[in-house]
């Protein structure tokens, strides 16, 4: 009986680490010396764990738009800085400072977010620091 119950015990603990294995480092994914700054249109916002996403289309100097993804924080966690569900809406234009991607493509770790009428609001980001305050 005993050794039943330390089996059940510790295959518990290995189901519940899985989770955690799952989720990457900000240094894993991203590079801090790859500080970017875009400007576009949101096309689409996932509000949802481990982290929040949107999208941006992002028009370049000869008129081209490519879409860009931003990885925020935890919706738990944007929240406690004041974001909602609503924060960011499709059509908003905002400008977004982050970390891109190791990979080289069009993802980026946001720092923080500024919205047209001036407000800024911090990405809730995996990495510490909001590099655009250095």
């Amino acid at each position: 009986m005993r050794a039943k119950l330390l089996t059940v015990m510790a295959g518990g603990l290995m189901m519940a680490a899985v989770p955690m294995l799952a989720h990457h480092s900000f240094s894993a994914e991203y590079d801090r010396a790859k500080s970017i700054e875009l400007t576009g249109t949101v096309t689409k916002v996932e509000w949802m764990n481990p982290h929040a996403r949107f999208y941006l289309d992002v028009k370049d100097a000869d008129g081209k738009v490519t879409n860009w993804e931003f990885e925020l924080g935890s919706p738990n966690g944007l929240m406690r800085q004041g974001w909602t569900r609503n924060s960011l809406k499709e059509g908003d234009v905002v400008t977004v400072h982050g970390s891109r991607a190791k990979d080289g493509s069009n993802l980026v770790n946001a720092s923080n977010v500024a919205f047209e009428n001036g407000k800024r609001v911090l990405g809730g980001a995996s990495s510490a620091d909001d590099p655009a305050t250095k």
